[in-house]
């Protein structure tokens, strides 16, 4: 009975979080619709709610703000918004935050996340996974004196919260892993192996 019980656990515990993920993402998405005219949303037209409309909705605007970003005029465009944002106080400290983190995310030739790598945490007889976001510059690298390397230790089972450290470039092994194999590993607590594994006989 006990086996059957855990078996059901195992089976349901994925599905029922994927279905969560799901319904939060497209829930959330859906709320775009309230950028339309109440004349033009799904209740009006139809009569009925239609769940999903909204994600197309994100990215018929995702799609139209990039059509619109990769033209002449469109930079322009942004480059006069983004001169009107910088002359509001918090605005400003808040969108040049977000900005920069975004841009190196998601540039293709950032480094950011881009290698994994074991360091010494949170002692120096035990490794913890981490990802490469960059290397230290400026004040704080002329006082570090040697090189090193920015790093960002996700917390498991939520990867989404996690430390980040600089540390000696010469205290880091990288590793040859993709950083989507790192994640189900570090998600897994270590139970989902990482490419090169050998299973314990």
């Amino acid at each position: 009975m006990k086996r059957y019980f855990l078996t059901g656990i195992v089976v349901l515990i994925p599905l029922v979080i994927t279905v969560w993920v799901l319904r939060l993402i497209v829930d959330t998405l859906d709320q775009t619709l309230f950028l339309l005219p109440a004349s033009l949303r799904p209740e009006a037209l139809f009569g009925i709610h239609i769940p999903g409309l909204g994600v197309v909705v994100a990215l018929l605007i995702v799609m139209a703000t990039g059509v619109v970003a990769a033209n002449l005029l469109g930079r322009r465009l942004l480059q006069l918004g983004e001169e009107f944002v910088a002359r509001i106080p918090i605005v400003n400290s808040i969108y040049t935050g977000v900005k920069q983190v975004s841009d190196t995310l998601f540039s293709g030739s950032g480094q950011a996340f881009r290698k994994v790598l074991l360091i010494r945490y949170p002692h120096g007889n035990s490794w913890a996974m981490a990802f490469q976001t960059g290397t230290p510059g400026g004040e704080v690298a002329n006082k570090l004196g040697e090189p090193h390397v920015s790093v960002y230790i996700p917390t498991t089972p939520n990867p989404t919260s996690g430390f980040f450290l600089m540390v000696p470039r010469s205290d880091v092994i990288e590793l040859d892993i993709s950083v989507e194999d790192a994640l189900k590993h570090i998600i897994s607590m270590g139970v989902v192996a990482t490419p090169g594994d050998k299973p314990l006989s």
